[in-house]
């Protein structure tokens, strides 16, 4: 009986499996799209756990020159974008088409489906449009004295850790920071990572780097297949942490007196978070609190590891390129003799443009997320030779545009100068997005640079980086291979060296 079983199965599945796969592999073929051959069963998917997405986006953009290129999710045709013009489509002049992302978790993950990074709409345009209000201008100012004081505490760590054998691990250190930073200035929780060496708050964070086979395979599913998420019971934050987060969350909360004081006016994310509570009781809503916790889980994820990473490669490429360093520290320390016994704060350090370019030629190499994902909602036409059907998920290659010698030349110097005013104006549109476009860029822009400009500001003004012995150049850093972001996968130092300056604590 059962030898018979399986010759049916043989005879109508086989027959059928062999007529699907030669539709997908002719799917992109028969439209005329360039692509690699794919894979009989992972697609385009087998650079996953053994390749960077973006270093497989960078490759991909330069073996085909396309304005876009196809590929497959297993067996679902996907396109890569590498037009600007097809980006700016894409991603503000057809957005509506194009609302959600591709990326999502699942049922069995309501802290990873919720957050405003991965959800959809209609979800997602009311999240939006109720943390909006976070991140004004007038609200990151208020947050000044927050971070002036994590950069102090910065400071004094380097001065402290400079003294000892090993050598400074930057990654670590410049995460401390951006924990401080947003432990106090999102959740009111207080963070002296820097100061006493570790936290709660970095106990959260350290499991959030943390990159096993695991967490990369739950990851690659969220992003490429998110299908699967539900089968294997993967999610996009690690459990164990999301409940020390959420034991933080409700120990917060009850400390403002709970959800039903009136919040009038909202100093932190976790005051946005319980407004918007109270204004869905008004509405006859149903907020829960998987959904306020999913926004202060990726806020912190996030804000502390893109930030504390981009500093880390801002050090880097410094301590490798002493001239451009030094003409910021001149202008750092021009600032503050202006300035005199006033710290920097958002405000000053709004007339050093250079620092803003040094973070952007930065984030030009480093872009955190190195492509853009949505979903077509309906049938769309790329160009005259292509429309792709609704379903089709589409992946903005910004990180391989960053480095084209087309839009950025000479893309593998480090020059800042690229962002210069008088420069910046002539920089293709759609060609740097390293925090995205359109209605779905990415919320904290202003967060980020704010705490990056202060960091970077007293760091340079206190001391000068040089490169170790032995120690390889910045593009000879790998980077992470589990993960999806671009993050660096071995340790980097620096030395770093005080200034002789009238500012400096010689202490």
């Amino acid at each position: 009986m059962l030898l018979t079983l399986l010759f049916l199965v043989a005879v109508f599945v086989c027959p059928w499996l062999y007529i699907k796969w030669g539709r997908v592999k002719s799917y992109w073929l028969q439209r005329g799209v360039p692509h690699y051959p794919p894979h009989p069963i992972m697609g385009s998917l087998t650079f996953l756990q053994r390749q960077n997405p973006a270093m497989w986006m960078r490759q991909l953009y330069k073996d085909f020159k396309a304005p876009y290129v196809g590929m497959w999710l297993f067996w679902r045709p996907a396109l890569v974008i590498n037009s600007p013009e097809i980006a700016r489509r894409v991603l503000v002049k057809d957005a509506d088409i194009f609302r959600n992302r591709y990326l999502s978790s699942g049922k069995t993950d309501p802290i990873g489906a919720l957050n405003i990074f991965t959800v959809n709409d209609p979800l997602w345009s009311s999240i939006r449009r109720r943390l909006t209000s976070v991140f004004t201008a007038a609200k990151l100012r208020s947050l000044n004295g927050i971070t002036v004081s994590k950069s102090k505490a910065f400071i004094d760590r380097i001065a402290v850790d400079s003294k000892k054998e090993d050598p400074i691990d930057l990654r670590k250190i410049c995460t401390d920071y951006t924990t401080d930073v947003i432990g106090e200035s999102a959740f009111g929780v207080t963070s002296n990572c820097l100061a006493e060496g570790d936290s709660i708050m970095r106990k959260v964070t350290r499991e959030f780097m943390a990159f096993d086979l695991h967490r990369g395979l739950s990851w690659s599913s969220i992003f490429f297949f998110p299908d699967l998420v539900d089968v294997f019971r993967f999610s996009f934050f690690p459990k164990d942490t999301i409940q020390l987060l959420r034991k933080i969350f409700r120990t917060v909360i009850e400390q403002r007196g709970g959800y039903e004081k009136e919040v009038k006016d909202s100093r932190d994310l976790l005051d946005a978070l319980l407004k918007i509570k109270q204004e869905a009781v008004k509405e006859n809503e149903d907020i829960s609190e998987d959904l306020l916790l999913a926004q202060a889980a990726v806020f912190l994820l996030g804000g502390f590891d893109t930030s504390g990473t981009t500093l880390c490669w801002v050090v880097y490429e410094l301590a490798w390129n002493p001239q451009i360093q030094d003409r910021l520290y001149q202008e750092v320390l021009a600032l503050k003799r202006k300035i005199g016994d006033r710290g920097f704060d958002s405000t000053v350090l709004s007339d050093v443009n250079y620092i803003d370019c040094v973070i952007k030629e930065t984030l030009r190499f480093y872009p955190p997320m190195g492509w853009l994902d949505r979903i077509a909602n309906k049938d769309y036409k790329i160009d005259d030779k292509l429309t792709i059907e609704a379903g089709t998920a589409v992946y903005v290659n910004g990180v391989s545009m960053h480095m084209d010698p087309q839009y950025f030349p000479e893309p593998e110097v480090f020059n800042p100068d690229r962002f210069l005013p008088e420069n910046e104006r002539d920089i293709i549109p759609y060609t740097f997005m390293p925090f995205g476009e359109g209605p779905r860029n990415c919320i904290g822009m202003r967060f980020a640079y704010q705490t990056l400009r202060q960091g970077l500001a007293d760091l340079i003004l206190n001391y000068e980086f040089k490169t170790l012995p032995n120690s390889p150049k910045p593009k000879e850093i790998g980077v992470e291979k589990k993960g999806m972001f671009l993050m660096p996968d071995e340790k980097m130092s620096v030395q770093f060296v005080r200034r002789d300056n009238e500012f400096v604590n010689k202490a």
